[in-house]
């Protein structure tokens, strides 16, 4: 053996035996069995815990904008005596269900208000395909209401802006302590 292969040889406590290895192995094994399970309780304890802020500000979210939903949709010609939160929508006959955030409801027209702290165009395009199954739904059971759509999120982009509005929707956005709504215009489309 050479000089340098001697010197980058380790230096093994003398007098442990293969056993004593064996028995820390296993050892360092179960502690990280150990550690790795309490890993995944703190990721899920973590995710439970991300999901109820996440939840309690959709629901602080809701209730800031659905008192004064009535009296701003009044602004565009709307009256809706009726204001309703986590609308769910199930008619197990037809097989159809569906949640709706707010509805603002008159005997002629009703408004289906999607409110979401994170808009996204996923989002918007299952807003529209929610009126649609409204629309069945309404058909199916005499309903002759007409219904329109608004969705309502925080720091909106002009493509998501143009997408909503695109979309016949009235767009909800944040303004100080207030709010502003924004018509589709000549794109306001009625299911």
């Amino acid at each position: 053996m050479t000089e340098t292969q001697e010197n980058s040889i380790p230096d093994y406590p003398r007098g442990i035996s293969f056993e004593q290895v064996w028995a820390s192995l296993q050892e360092l094994a179960a502690s990280q069995k150990e550690t790795d399970r309490q890993m995944k309780e703190n990721k899920e304890d973590f995710y439970r815990r991300l999901g109820s802020l996440t939840n309690l500000f959709g629901d602080f979210t809701l209730g800031m904008v659905a008192p004064k939903l009535r009296d701003k949709f009044m602004e565009f010609g709307f009256v809706f005596p009726r204001a309703n939160l986590n609308v769910i929508v199930e008619d197990k006959k037809n097989d159809t269900s569906f949640e709706i955030d707010i509805i603002l409801e008159n005997s002629e027209k009703a408004m289906l208000v999607e409110v979401k702290t994170k808009l996204t165009q996923e989002r918007i395009i299952s807003h529209v395909k929610r009126l649609e199954k409204m629309r069945k739904h309404a058909d199916l059971h005499g309903d002759k209401r007409s219904f329109l759509g608004a969705v309502a999120g925080f720091a909106i982009t002009e493509e998501l802006r143009k997408i909503a509005l695109g979309e016949g929707l009235y767009l909800i956005e944040p303004n100080g302590e207030n709010f502003n709504i924004t018509s589709p215009n000549d794109k306001l489309k009625e299911w």
